[in-house]
């Protein structure tokens, strides 16, 4: 008897999904504003606040789609298989954007070096999976290398004398998370990227042989 065939895919979103995700959206731009659901009955000025907001929406939806590239990216996922995601071709989604899975500020190639006079030793680490990437850095920390810089499928290590912590944390509305983090000497890599954002923590040990 032939298995019964899914009504969507996956990766994808059923239809209620989608319209919750809209209407999140929708009600985010009406309710953040203060005051904006009722200026907008008697305030001209008000229409003039709404698209101030959904501009905002709109830049941040599209940091987001960017960022869960980057995120899918990171977890192993072709360009043939984003394509499919997002209605488009391999080729499409490549070139609207590769550009955006580079995230470190220098990208990988540039950013490894032995150690020049005035500067610590860094290295690459690549490939690495949202999946693995937690384990080998506990591996790197107890050795004295720490995160500086990451990008799609990589992280920039750099040496010292000392063990690190590494931690990831998935991204949460507000600093309060950040805040709680740093008040245990934990510090940001970078900015926080959607999903993840990556911590390091130095420690009074020193560290161990490689």
């Amino acid at each position: 008897m032939t298995a019964p065939t899914p009504e969507h895919s996956p990766t994808s979103l059923t239809a209620a999904e989608a319209a919750a995700v809209r209407d999140a959206v929708a009600e985010a731009v009406l309710g953040s504003p203060t005051g904006l659901r009722a200026d907008l009955e008697s305030d001209p000025d008000a229409y003039l606040r709404l698209v101030g907001a959904s501009r905002t929406a709109a830049e941040e939806t599209s940091r987001l789609l960017r960022d869960s590239i980057n995120g899918a990216r990171a977890a192993g996922h072709s360009w043939d298989a984003l394509g499919r995601v997002l209605g488009v071709s391999r080729q499409a989604a490549q070139q609207r954007f590769s550009s955006a899975s580079q995230t470190g500020s220098a990208g990988p190639a540039a950013a490894a070096h032995d150690g020049e006079p005035g500067h610590p030793r860094r290295k690459v680490l690549s490939p690495v999976t949202a999946f693995d990437e937690m384990a080998i850095l506990a591996i790197e920390g107890r050795r004295g290398w720490h995160v500086v810089d990451y990008g799609t499928l990589y992280h920039v290590l750099e040496a010292s004398d000392r063990q690190w912590e590494h931690r990831r944390l998935l991204w949460t509305p507000g600093n309060a998370a950040r805040r709680h983090l740093e008040a245990e000497g934990w510090r940001l890599v970078g900015e926080t990227t959607f999903p993840w954002g990556y911590y390091t923590r130095a420690l009074d040990s020193a560290a161990e042989p490689a």
